[in-house]
């Protein structure tokens, strides 16, 4: 069985840390197989400043983007609305395991490589606007993985089942 810390807040109530309360429900008898961070899947979005926005030669809706995501600068085609030079934006890498499944992968955009993508709260799964890129803090730092810079923390805990004993999902 798996279960979220902020869903058992919505339970009990509680203020103790994650290696205490593994610990005490070890102690009750329940076995907890693992720890994993829900936000886990943005590992591989960091935060990226976008440095130039060039129109796409063969659409007229989308821009080329050179986002500078601290270590390199890399090419992102881009048809978001809200985009501009500076910009604080989350920029998910080749690799990225969005929440629908989705898995990113370099691609090429009517004739252009685009290294990765600049995403929406709602692709991220961090809120409902799916209208425009998800803008951040301009002081937020280039590079940093999002999950850190947004302070995103929510551990599931994963506690072994049991042969011979049912669980209800």
């Amino acid at each position: 069985m798996k279960a979220s810390l902020s869903w058992l807040k919505q339970y009990v109530s509680m203020e103790m840390e994650i290696d205490r309360l593994v610990e005490a429900l070890t102690m009750v008898g329940l076995e907890v197989d693992t720890v994993t961070n829900r936000y886990d899947f943005l590992d591989t979005v960091v935060i990226g400043r976008i440095a130039d926005i060039q129109a796409h030669p063969k659409a007229d809706k989308l821009k080329l983007c050179e986002v500078d995501i601290g270590n390199r600068r890399m090419s992102v085609v881009c048809g978001a609305p809200n985009i501009e030079t500076g910009q604080h934006v989350p920029v998910a890498l080749p690799g990225t395991i969005f929440p629908d499944t989705t898995v990113l992968q370099k691609s090429v955009i009517r004739g252009i490589e685009s290294e990765g993508m600049i995403c929406s709260e709602k692709e991220l799964g961090l809120g409902p606007d799916a209208g425009g890129v998800m803008v951040l803090d301009p002081r937020s730092a280039i590079g940093t993985k999002l999950h850190a810079a947004l302070n995103l923390m929510d551990p599931i805990i994963e506690i072994a089942r049991k042969k011979g004993v049912a669980v209800l999902e």
